[in-house]
C-alpha cells in the first residue's frame, strides 16, 4: 500500500493573520498585518510604546475584535469557544489572585483550563525556581517572583500557542534565561510563541523572525 506523505507546506500554520487591522476612535492602532506562525516557531513583535503590540495580542487571543481582516487558528476562524485550551496569554499583569498562595493559584488554573500531561503544580513551581514557596502568599512576593508564578501557570496549561506580552519585564538575569529556556522547550514540543519586546531583552535562540509595528503618525 502506498504511503501518503504530507508536505510541510500542506499543513496549515498554527496561527495565520490576514489583512489584520485594529482601529480605535477612528485611529488605526495597527495594520494591515499579514503573518503566520508555525509549530516550533518563536516570533518577536517589536515596536515602541503605543505601536499596538499589546492590542495585537488581545486581538489574536479573542479579547478584542479586529476592525478588519481575519485570524485563523489551525486553519479555522478564531472563536473564543476554541481558545481556552489552545491559546495562553501572559499579559503585563500576572492575572493571579493575591490572597491565595502560589500553589493555590496554580490549582485554580488547573481547575479552569486543565493541565498538560506530565507536570504538576508543584513541579511547575520547581521548574521556575520557586520550590519551597508553595505556601507563600502572592501578596507578599516581589514583582519578579509573581512573574515566575505566572510562568509556572503557563507551563501547566495545555495550550500550543503562547502569547507573551513583555515576558522579560521585572525579571533578573536568571529570570530572563528562564524565559528563554521555557520558550526553547515549548518550541521543541511543537508549540509556538509570539513575544512582544521593546528590544531591551529578546529571545536569542537561532535567528527568530521579527514583526515590526510602527507607531501611527
Amino acid at each position: 500500500m502506498a504511503r501518503l506523505m504530507v508536505a510541510e507546506h500542506d499543513i496549515p500554520p498554527l496561527l495565520q493573520a490576514s489583512a489584520l487591522t485594529y482601529t480605535r476612535n477612528a485611529e488605526t492602532i495597527f495594520g494591515p498585518l499579514d503573518f503566520s506562525l508555525r509549530m516550533g516557531e518563536v516570533v518577536l513583535i517589536e515596536g515602541d510604546n503605543g505601536s499596538g503590540k499589546t492590542t495585537l495580542l488581545k486581538v489574536l487571543c479573542g479579547l478584542l475584535e479586529p476592525s478588519s481582516g481575519q485570524v485563523l487558528l489551525h486553519g479555522v476562524p478564531l472563536t473564543l469557544a476554541k481558545l481556552s485550551h489552545q491559546v495562553a496569554l501572559l499579559g503585563h499583569l500576572p492575572g493571579l489572585k493575591m490572597e491565595l498562595s502560589t500553589l493555590q493559584n496554580l490549582h485554580f488554573a488547573v481547575g479552569m483550563g486543565g493541565v498538560r500531561s506530565g507536570i504538576t503544580p508543584r513541579l511547575a513551581l520547581a521548574s521556575v525556581g520557586l520550590e519551597g514557596y508553595e505556601d507563600q502568599s502572592l501578596r507578599s512576593m516581589s514583582a519578579g517572583q509573581k512573574k515566575r508564578v505566572a510562568l509556572a501557570r503557563l507551563l501547566l496549561v495545555p495550550a500550543g500557542l503562547w502569547l507573551l506580552d513583555e515576558p522579560y519585564a521585572n525579571l533578573d538575569r536568571s529570570g530572563i534565561e528562564l524565559v528563554n529556556r521555557l520558550l526553547d522547550n515549548h518550541a521543541r514540543r511543537g508549540g509556538a510563541a509570539l513575544i512582544t519586546s521593546h528590544g531591551a531583552y529578546a529571545y536569542t535562540s537561532g535567528t527568530p523572525r521579527r514583526i515590526a509595528l510602527r507607531t501611527a503618525a
